[in-house]
């Protein structure tokens, strides 16, 4: 099941994404569960099954996609979790690398990401979202993909010549990231450690790997992040950049205004976004 956040008209919604369409889940569960965030919390998932033969509402040119969740209580990220990527930037450490993405950085499916004006080095990393679908502490790793509600693409963009001290600066400006196009729930998603993972830049293929090259599994992902912080449902987990980002290639390739950035992963679909470049006004 696929299960999106979106804008119709001027009013904020979640539905079904099905082969026709968009079933508005919203307009006939928004007075039980408010938006996903609330459905997955409440355990509403089995509910909103029971209008997967509906009718589509809308069509997705008819509605302006929000990030996946759009009010995410924590964004964990996650740095240098494959091995080419480790080689680039000549990451050594065996923890695993966290930081922290803020909601309103991100944007959704089709939407416009944000070049920022005082940069030069936007930069693109198509990875794997994870979203938890039931709260937990120190959860443990053979229980942890039952803490999952399910999995999405996201583009991580990163601000190269802000994140020199850490990634936190580099990784906060508005709309740099995108979230979508939707969540496709665990039981469609079996084994998440076996899907190909694809990043394209103007149609160009610049990132290709699978899941499966994760240095920390998801599991392992889940079980240590919940060590230091409870995990609620609609927390996301981004699990990770393969190598190929346009910082370590020779020249160097960042996204510049007009430039357009697809992030694929099998089995969930292709995020889709184009650059803007940010003005000041002086």
């Amino acid at each position: 099941m696929k299960l999106a956040s979106f804008i119709v008209g001027s009013r904020e919604s979640y539905g079904l994404k099905v082969d026709a369409g968009i079933i508005d889940l919203g307009a006939r569960l928004g007075m039980r569960y408010a938006d996903l965030r609330a459905l997955i919390k409440e355990n509403g998932v089995h509910d909103a099954q029971r209008f997967l033969h509906e009718k589509a509402d809308y069509q997705e040119k008819d509605v302006t996609f929000l990030p996946v969740i759009n009010n995410p209580g924590k964004i964990f990220c996650v740095g240098m979790n494959y091995a080419e990527k480790r080689v680039e930037f000549g990451e050594a450490n065996p923890a695993p690398t966290l930081f922290i993405r803020f909601p309103d950085s991100q944007v959704g499916h089709n939407c416009g990401l944000l070049k920022p004006a005082q940069s030069n080095e936007f930069d693109y990393e198509g990875e794997l979202a994870v979203i938890i679908g039931k709260a937990g502490r120190e959860i443990d790793v053979a229980q942890a993909l039952e803490h999952v509600a399910g999995y999405s693409c996201y583009m991580d963009g990163s601000v190269r010549d802000w994140q020199h001290s850490w990634f936190t600066a580099g990784k906060n400006w508005c709309r740099t990231g995108a979230f979508g196009p939707w969540l496709v729930t665990r039981d469609e998603i079996p084994q998440p450690q076996n899907l190909r993972i694809q990043t394209r830049l103007n149609g160009q293929t610049v990132q290709n790997d699978n899941t499966s090259g994760m240095i920390h599994s998801i599991p392992a992902l889940i079980a240590y992040i919940s060590t230091f912080s409870a995990l609620s449902p609609g927390d996301v987990i981004i699990t990770g950049s393969p190598g190929g980002v346009g910082k370590k290639r020779n020249p160097p390739l960042f996204l510049y205004d007009g430039d357009i950035v697809e992030v694929e992963i099998e089995k969930i679909g292709c995020l889709h976004n184009v650059v803007e470049q940010k003005v000041i006004l002086s």
